[in-house]
């Protein structure tokens, strides 16, 4: 049924979850998955507007997010390739998640996306939790949602 799934990953307990149902999914549908994080441009402070920061201070954050990144992705890969499951790890830098991951959705073929409810907790997980319920509103592909 599914032959290319999206799972996005955010390094929270709950999407971990969601990577491996993504797994499991891609193993009984002899599926593909491509795995994505979205890194943000940089990253906001406590104080966003209230200090400015230089080139080099938002391109070194910006390179600390992508470094972390890899390694979350390249975690997911393990995984995958222990499962038996053939993926595709993918950082896209964006701005709002649930744009890119519609976005990467389209560009690599997918026919389903599997994703979080939410994802880090606090001020974050409400901002995930509303890019989860973009993705539900914007999508044509079906959505699965893993709590």
């Amino acid at each position: 049924m599914f032959k290319k799934i999206l799972v996005a990953t955010d390094d929270s307990e709950l999407s971990r979850r969601a990577v491996a149902c993504a797994i499991g999914l891609a193993r009984t549908h002899e599926a593909r998955l491509v795995v994505v994080h979205v890194v943000p441009r940089y990253r906001l402070g406590l104080f966003e507007g209230a200090v400015s920061f230089s080139a080099e201070e938002i391109g070194a954050a910006e390179g600390q997010s992508v470094r972390e990144a890899q390694v979350l992705l390249d975690e997911a890969a393990r995984h995958c390739s222990d499962e038996g499951v053939d993926a595709k790890t993918v950082a896209i830098s964006g701005d709002e998640v649930s744009r890119v991951l519609l976005q990467a959705a389209r560009k690599h073929q997918c026919d389903l996306i599997v994703m979080a409810s939410h994802g880090h907790k606090g001020l974050r997980r409400l901002l995930l939790g509303s890019q989860t319920q973009e993705v539900l509103a914007h999508s044509t592909l079906p959505v699965l949602v893993v709590r």
